[in-house]
């Protein structure tokens, strides 16, 4: 299956158990998790994961930093946001630094398990 990490980053506990338990009912098992933007700038050079959720709302350094950041270490990274209502501007400057795709809060489980299967197995 090749690469299949996953790296979780939001800053609320909850967000990121929730989206652990999603995939894992889909059949991931492997996540690297951070709580702010540096930490994912950290986990991603460390552990290169296919696939990351990021939150756009953050301490240290929101999602949009992050992803920017990661995206110039690796211009092939796959990012997804994970945003709230009422982050449109940062949402759109997040796409603009290459996040892939976004789902909005509260997230729904077949929003996540489509970009699981979309990222994975090339839906």
């Amino acid at each position: 299956m090749g690469n299949n990490k996953i790296l979780i980053c939001d800053d609320s506990i909850l967000a990121r158990h929730q989206l652990k338990d999603i995939a894992k009912k889909c059949g991931y098992t492997a996540f690297t998790e951070a709580a702010n933007g540096q930490e994912a700038i950290e986990a991603y050079r460390l552990h290169q994961p296919a696939l990351v959720f990021m939150d756009i709302v953050m301490p240290v350094k929101d999602g949009v930093e992050a992803t920017r950041e990661i995206r110039r270490f690796d211009p092939k990274a796959y990012i997804v946001v994970v945003s709230s209502v009422g982050t449109q501007t940062q949402l759109k400057n997040a796409i603009l630094e290459g996040a892939r795709d976004f789902v909005q809060k509260p997230f729904t489980y077949s929003a996540i398990a489509e970009i699981l299967k979309g990222r994975f197995e090339g839906r």
